[in-house]
């Protein structure tokens, strides 16, 4: 008897520990997958602006566990309205997965990959051309203090305006901050995509936001990102809620 109510708090202690980890407000994703039978959805409102067009936007992506160290995921930047020029319709489907390869703590990093494939399925100027796959490495080291960095390297395989397929790139790196018990910020340099000038050329951002931990299941957040350079827009602003079931 005493060994089952043992067993009992043990088990009650280490869901309790276990709290939401979404891969967002940031650009970068971090290597962390869900367990097993557990289902979140990651949605969010979105706004970017430049001097002369706005765009506005529902990100969300869906992650299912699968495995200890495996997650199915399905991503869109869902309806999105332009104006400016004036367009509306919806964002393609991006379905891929994340492989967890080694669990991070204060002695090694946290290790993944990320595969996806974007699918011709938006509507309007917002439907790509033909299917896009892309593969990111990622990796995250625990520091001291609480805090935590988190790094994302990719490429991915698109098409320009011409039709033109071509091969680009991503890189990114993601201070984590602690500001409290359910409470922790970050600052990025994202380089979202980095292309020749034909093919887009790149899209540089500087990023900084909160996540506010509502319950171990739950997390609301919000950032700001910052456009570098003249490819990436001037402003971009997200606030979104994460809820793991």
């Amino acid at each position: 008897m005493r060994l089952a109510l043992l067993l009992l708090a043990v088990c009650a202690a280490a869901h309790a520990d276990d709290a939401i980890s979404p891969d967002r407000p940031d650009f970068t994703n971090g290597p962390d997958v869900m367990a097993a039978g557990r289902f979140q959805v990651e949605t969010s409102g979105a706004w970017q602006r430049d001097a002369a067009t706005r765009l506005r936007s529902t990100p969300t992506l869906l992650r299912l566990g699968v495995d200890h160290d495996l997650e199915l995921r399905l991503e869109t930047d869902g309806a999105l309205r332009q104006r400016n020029p004036s367009a509306s319709g919806r964002g393609d489907l991006a379905v891929g997965f994340k492989w967890q390869m080694q669990d991070g703590d204060e002695a090694k990093p946290g290790l993944g990959w990320l595969f996806e494939v974007q699918t011709p399925t938006g509507s309007g100027p917002f439907k790509g051309h033909g299917l896009r796959p892309g593969l990111n490495f990622l990796a995250q080291w625990e520091l001291p203090a609480g805090y935590s960095l988190g790094t994302m390297a990719g490429v991915f395989i698109d098409r320009n305006d011409n039709d033109q397929r071509y091969t680009g790139a991503l890189l990114s790196a993601s201070l984590g901050i602690p500001l409290g018990e359910k409470l922790h910020g970050f600052a990025e340099i994202a380089g979202q995509q980095i292309a020749s000038a034909r093919n887009g050329g790149n899209v540089v951002t500087a990023g900084t936001g909160l996540a506010w931990q509502l319950t171990s299941d739950a997390q609301l957040d919000t950032a700001v990102f910052r456009g570098l350079n003249h490819n990436t827009p001037d402003w971009a602003w997200t606030i979104g809620l994460s809820l793991r079931f």
